[in-house]
């Protein structure tokens, strides 16, 4: 019987155990945003196809070899292959060749093709790379929004705890007659807007949670939540830094500036194959050919000459060289090279565009972590200036020397003074953890 019971339990804790919720940390969130995001796959088979880009490149530099097989029949006048002879009768003849031919010079456009695939696959690496970043910083926030969330939850069912023990309280002091009933009745009210106040949060945490879910592609958004921990103001160093030093450090490893710092030179290859339009081109061929005709006789025996003796008797080699001179094709050379030209000036532009708003987002962000530092710090004073000032209210109120609707605006005023404190702490969290972004640091909540 005993082991039966303990089998039972056994089953029941498994039970439990595999029915309770994943909670997800946020490593876990980033982590399995980027193993499904469709962005990132999408700029993934662009990696891909920009490495194929530089196999064709490569191919560009390499001999071809083609070969053709010919085979017919012919009824009436024509000419023999063989002999080129006039003949009228039917007669079969079939002929193959294999030519092979290489670009001995095309003014450089191979090699220029061949270092704009190469830098190519770079940018498209560097483009993945930064789509990571904004991958990882997008989830931080949505988590860190529902950490906000989450905290105005348990601070609203806090002061509603708090505000029916005072109902409790207030009840006996109107049953003893020391307060009047419509105190009473007003801290009632004040319950109801606290009820309200919980629900508000309630469904800012569902939101949130159904937010950073989205961005995760997760569809299962009931069951979806986040770790139950506990986030304080991190230690950082950031601040030691100026914005210049940390302007400079983002210089160095910001995956969107180095995608526009290749992108300008992939214009200026652009330009280079441009230009080499505009030179001779110069290629080598050679070519191997036979052929046999059922009307190719041997002229002492009469009969006809076998297939494989017709092969090497009428078999040739020629080989040689052509030269392309262009001359004049309708203004097409000379526009291209001036679209070139100002394609490089367009990226080139671009890329300052960029560097100016990075540099200017990195101030801004500076500015954000100190100003929202301050602002934390002066919610934190008010709040517990906030809470002073509601016990001595309790005091007066117990006694019956205060009426409700003060000692309601004393628990409003700390009620606001709560909800500051989580806006402006999150907020800096928040801020700083952009700023070490740009700075290169990992996104880490600790």
């Amino acid at each position: 019987m005993r082991s039966k019971l303990t089998i039972l339990f056994f089953l029941l804790g498994l039970g439990v155990m595999f029915s309770q919720k994943k909670l997800w940390t946020l490593e876990e969130c980033v982590n399995y945003a980027l193993e499904n995001n469709i962005s990132i796959e999408q700029f993934r088979l662009d990696l891909e196809d920009a490495t194929i880009d530089k196999s064709d490149a490569i191919g560009d530099f390499l001999p071809n070899l083609n070969g053709t097989l010919n085979g017919q029949s012919n009824t009436g006048l024509s000419f023999d292959p063989t002999n080129n002879q006039p003949v009228n009768t039917t007669q079969i003849t079939s002929s193959g060749s294999v030519t092979s031919s290489v670009n001995l010079f095309n003014g450089l456009r191979n090699i220029h093709r061949l270092n704009r695939a190469k830098l190519n696959a770079i940018a498209n690496q560097y483009r993945l790379d930064d789509l990571v970043n904004d991958i990882r910083l997008n989830v931080a926030i949505a988590y860190l929004n529902i950490l906000s969330n989450k905290e105005a939850y348990n601070v609203a069912k806090a002061l509603y705890a708090v505000t029916e023990q005072d109902l409790i309280r207030t009840k006996e002091l109107v049953e003893s007659g020391v307060v009047a009933k419509g105190d009473l009745l007003d801290l009632e009210a004040t319950a109801a807007t606290r009820e309200q106040q919980i629900i508000n949060a309630e469904n800012q945490v569902l939101i949130s949670r159904i937010g950073l879910a989205q961005l995760l592609q997760i569809t299962d958004y009931e069951n979806f939540d986040i770790a139950n921990e506990v986030y304080e103001v991190p230690s950082t160093e950031i601040m030691s830094n100026s914005p210049k030093v940390i302007f400079d450090e983002a210089l160095s490893y910001r995956w969107d500036i180095k995608f526009n710092e290749t992108n300008v030179e992939i214009a200026k290859k652009d330009l280079q194959i441009a230009k080499g339009a505009a030179y001779p081109s110069l290629d080598a061929f050679i070519n191997y050919n036979t052929r046999y005709s059922d009307q190719f006789f041997d002229p002492i025996t009469g009969d006809v000459i076998p297939f494989k003796d017709q092969l090497w008797i009428n078999d040739g080699i020629a080989f040689g060289a052509q030269i392309s001179i262009p001359v004049f094709n309708g203004f097409s050379t000379r526009n291209g090279i001036k679209r070139s030209k100002i394609n490089v000036k367009r990226a080139e532009l671009q890329l300052e565009q960029n560097k100016l708003d990075l540099e200017t987002n990195i101030n801004q962000a500076y500015v954000d972590v100190l100003n929202t530092s301050k602002a934390y710090e002066a919610a934190l004073k008010t709040r517990e200036a906030r809470s002073l000032a509601l016990d001595y209210s309790k005091e007066r109120f117990d006694v019956g020397i205060m009426n409700s609707f003060d000692y309601s605006q004393a628990q409003a005023r700390v009620d606001n003074a709560e909800a500051e404190v989580i806006r402006t702490k999150f907020d800096y969290i928040f801020r700083i953890k952009v700023l070490e972004f740009y700075f290169g640091l990992p996104i880490v909540l600790n």
